[in-house]
């Protein structure tokens, strides 16, 4: 069987496992699903190549992007589909989040990567703990890509939270000269990931990390590679003025935000009745983050505050707001165009969106996107 097909049978008996099933079943079950679904898509190839209409594309920093939108960090751990999502359209692929040393995973309650999706709320539960084969072999891997034209490749780096304090930065530099000297476009800075102990981006040091990346990594790029810094969906909006003059006088070139949240109680309100016993059952038994429409308000919020301020007194560099959480519809598009916000990342929606339309994912939004 096709695993567009598979996907598809998948997401019309969802409901039923997420809301009959125990809630520890459910996540049992899906985080296995998971595994064993991302590890056939690494071999899932389109017929065919879709080019999105050249009236979508925008140019940054100098690198022209397809569309609007591309998937967020963490669905591609690894460096896998690469020609799967350039083939299907998308603005660009985006790599990791990735750490310089390999990282297996969280296991807990017999559960390996828990997972969970809410689909009537159209949102998803997770607690991965960064896994990854680590910098030195993802970078390698990145080398091999065959390259589809008009496809950039952004790849998302992470201080790894298993190192010493004093290894830490050091191991996060030579990631991203690995992952520069591998050809990849654009590099993110994960400021912002729930299912570590890393720290808040909102912690004091949050400055000594990003200068320490200006003097050993920006200040030495052997190219003009724009780096930007991914920030969490639980952002105040009163910080962004101080964080981004931070990022214009250190030289970063763009923000994002953000991640997934881990304000349970907030994002609550956003989950379906059915769906709240699976939902206080994962938060309370794992943590980790949640993703898709509860954190749209916010990451639209956040991401045109900070266009606002950036039209204010913007640097002396190129510099871009990307947007990431709730993502999935042409009117979301549209919105983040309103505001100002130069590109958008999709994950939750992006799954759901492929049980539908398969390869055709990208497809069917552009066409919707450019007819509304």
């Amino acid at each position: 069987m096709r695993l567009t097909t598979k996907a598809q049978l998948e997401r019309r008996v969802r409901p039923l496992i997420t809301t009959v099933l125990s809630p520890k079943t459910a996540v049992s079950l899906y985080s296995a699903m998971r595994i064993n679904f991302l590890s056939d898509l690494k071999e899932e190839v389109p017929q065919t190549i879709y080019n999105p209409p050249p009236k979508l594309e925008r140019i940054l920093w100098g690198i022209k992007f397809r569309s609007p939108i591309m998937n967020a960090a963490g669905m591609f751990k690894n460096g896998e589909c690469y020609e799967m999502v350039a083939l299907q359209g998308a603005a660009a692929y985006l790599g990791g989040t990735s750490t310089f040393n390999g990282r297996v995973g969280f296991y807990k309650n017999g559960i390996f990567l828990p997972f969970v999706p809410y689909p009537g709320s159209r949102a998803a539960s997770n607690w991965l703990g960064l896994p990854n084969e680590g910098d030195p072999f993802v970078s390698k891997r990145v080398r091999t890509f065959r390259r589809v034209q008009g496809c950039p490749i952004v790849w998302s780096v992470m201080a790894s939270p298993d190192l010493q304090e004093d290894e830490k930065l050091p191991r996060l530099v030579q990631g991203m000269k690995l992952h520069e000297s591998a050809g990849v476009d654009l590099l993110e800075i994960n400021e912002s990931c729930p299912n570590t102990s890393h720290r808040r981006p909102q912690d004091d040091d949050l400055a000594n990390r990003l200068k320490y990346v200006r003097e050993n990594f920006l200040n030495q790029r052997e190219r003009r590679i724009p780096v930007i810094v991914k920030l969490s969906n639980d952002t105040e909006a009163e910080q962004i003025p101080l964080i981004l003059d931070l990022l214009f006088e250190l030289g970063f070139d763009g923000v994002n935000f953000g991640n997934t949240s881990t304000q349970y109680k907030k994002r609550r309100k956003h989950i379906h009745p059915r769906e709240r016993r699976l939902y206080d059952y994962f938060t309370k038994t794992f943590g980790g983050g949640v993703s898709g429409v509860p954190l749209k308000e916010s990451s639209l919020t956040l991401a045109s505050r900070a266009v606002e301020y950036l039209k204010q007194g913007p640097p002396s560099h190129e510099f871009h707001v990307w947007r990431t959480g709730g993502i999935e519809t042409s009117q979301d598009l549209k919105e983040s165009d309103i505001a100002g916000i130069s590109l958008n990342l999709w994950f939750t929606a992006y799954w759901e969106e492929f049980g539908k339309h398969g390869h055709e994912v990208y497809r069917k939004l552009y066409d919707k996107f450019l007819s509304s």
